[in-house]
């Protein structure tokens, strides 16, 4: 059997690899037209800023090494140009000079490119560069070492985005970020990701969302934003989200559905005979929703690929899809998210309830504990979990992982606290934010609590409701909501006979805790009573410009 994989990296290698391991005589060719197959493409800004010093550790494999242990005949700086699926041949250029080799079974692996918007100004641009491969970091590399440390603009804020603008800051650049949708981090929740720009704030970024590049001038000098305000820059990243690869699919025959994205079945397979597609140019099913998607993660891609190379070797191998799950670190910080954000699942269900709690990454009486900030999205009238996000210093990816893995598994909110992990005062707590985040939303099932969220206050007080903040008078004094009353927790049962049973209120503290505690006992004395989710802590965070001093 002779396989030609079109595109290295994590689907292709994947893919490649694992065939070996299965069908030790097939005869299997890798095409790449860029000089490297195999490297470590989520590691690029971290090299940037030195926080990966040798270049080398990039690069995972060399074609050498490939032939050596995996008898792979692995080719870069070699284009397909096109496929030709009925005499079942591959045209390949290379070095100038063109070929044909024939397959019994392709794969391919073409990856994302960047997205690069029409913008006016941006062909006579030579300081703007977008980050996706080995050769565009030495662009950006080279560009750097020519100049003087100035001005250094970065134009779309998801994951990638925020990783250079951190890298390029630590080199020394003055960095501002240019994002077009309303808040930084798009596939998180706007609450969540205010966490991420005050951390982007505090560590000398500027950060302009709502905003985009409108026109480049003066050889990319100067940037015009559609609000008529300009950035003088000397290095501007473009990282405004990726595209598939699909047009040599397309030129094939290969139908193609979401964005371009090349269309398979549960097996990988394309509407050609014997042609196969995996990783970021194809069309995966959101496994939440049951819909398409596009999502240009390694773990998929990497996952893709050993799944493709059990089917050709006859081992069934379905494709489920995927949830998404990403992390990223911004200076001090760790935002992760998996599955739904909560915009995205209340487009899709009709029972979407949420819920805010924070919790420490370890035992909060051992040294060092911090603060994990985490949303919970799911069914309120099934239980199943729709999404998570999370933001804090550590155990971040700790959480989300096991949130996505719950996804994964089917589990509903009310197996959260039967959870076990592994606990000791320096890596955890007896009850986990997990786990309590499981309590928290059962009690939201079952009635025991109704929450209100931050969004909604302004329009409860509105209607007549009454903030109550039980937190005490020395926090209440340093930031406190306007109009709120203020009688602490422990006061409450004492003082209850100062709040007119006839209203209705709504509760808060600090992070959410006491403010239940609040309203179980306002609720039993016969209050109508809900707890504003996430409390004082979160909505100071969204909307620092409301609270008094």
């Amino acid at each position: 059997m002779k396989i030609i994989i079109i595109g290295g990296v994590a689907g292709g290698m994947s893919a490649a690899t694992r065939l070996r391991r299965l069908i030790e005589d097939a005869e299997i060719i890798v095409f790449d037209k860029g000089p490297y197959v195999s490297f470590a493409n989520c590691g690029l800004p971290f090299h940037v800023s030195g926080e990966i010093a040798e270049r080398e550790a990039l690069l995972v494999q060399t074609p050498e090494r490939l032939k050596a242990r995996f008898n792979l005949d692995v080719r870069p700086n070699s284009e397909v140009l096109a496929i030709n699926p009925e005499e079942k041949t591959v045209t390949v250029s290379h070095e100038g000079k063109n070929y044909t080799e024939n397959y019994d079974k392709l794969i391919l692996s073409p990856g994302a490119k960047p997205f690069i918007p029409p913008i006016v100004g941006l062909e006579d641009a030579k300081n703007v560069y977008s980050l996706r491969n080995i050769p565009d970091l030495d662009q950006i590399l080279a560009h750097i070492s020519g100049q003087n440390l100035g001005k250094a603009t970065v134009i779309g804020a998801g994951f990638i985005g925020l990783e250079m603008a951190e890298s390029l800051a630590q080199k020394g650049y003055q960095v501002t970020i240019v994002e077009m949708a309303p808040q930084i981090l798009p596939p998180l929740d706007q609450e969540m990701a205010r966490f991420v720009e005050n951390e982007l704030l505090a560590k000398g970024i500027t950060v302009i969302t709502g905003r985009s590049a409108q026109a480049f001038s003066q050889e990319g000098k100067v940037i015009n934003l559609t609000d008529g305000r300009t950035l003088e820059s000397d290095l501007t990243i473009m990282s405004v989200g990726v595209s598939p690869a699909s047009d040599i699919a397309k030129k094939a025959g290969v139908a193609l559905g979401l964005k371009g994205g090349i269309l398979v079945d549960d097996h990988y397979q394309t509407n050609l005979p014997d042609v196969y597609a995996v990783g970021d140019a194809i069309v995966v099913k959101q496994e939440i929703t049951g819909k398409d998607a596009l999502i240009s993660l390694a773990n998929p891609a990497n996952r893709q690929g050993r799944q493709v190379a059990d089917v050709i070797a006859g081992i069934e191998r379905p494709n489920k899809g995927s949830i998404g799950t990403a992390i990223v670190r911004v200076f001090g910080l760790a935002a992760a998210s998996t599955g739904l954000s909560e915009r995205v699942a209340r487009q899709e269900f009709d029972d979407v309830e949420v819920l805010h709690i924070s919790g420490k990454d370890h035992a909060s009486y051992f040294p060092g504990a911090t603060d994990i900030n985490l949303k919970l999205v799911f069914g309120k009238n099934s239980g199943r979990i729709y999404g998570a996000q999370a933001v804090g210093k550590k155990g971040v990816d700790k959480r989300i992982d096991i949130l996505a893995t719950a996804i994964k598994g089917d589990l509903t909110v009310f197996d959260l606290p039967e959870l076990e992990f592994t606990y000791a005062p320096p890596f955890g707590s007896a009850k986990d934010p997990v786990n309590m985040a499981g309590y928290a939303a059962i009690n939201l099932m079952e009635g025991t609590s109704r929450s209100i969220q931050h969004y909604q206050l302004e329009e409860a007080l509105t209607a007549g409701k009454i903030l109550l903040d039980v937190r005490t008078e020395s926090e209440f004094s340093r930031g406190h909501f306007g109009n709120a009353i203020n009688i602490p927790l422990d006061d409450l049962r004492s003082r209850i006979g100062e709040l007119d049973a006839a209203k209705e209120f709504i509760v808060s503290c600090q992070s959410g805790l006491r403010s239940y505690i609040a309203e179980r006992i306002l609720k039993q004395n016969g209050f109508n009573v809900e707890n504003l989710d996430g409390a004082y802590a979160l909505y100071s965070t969204v909307y620092p410009e409301r609270i008094e001093k």
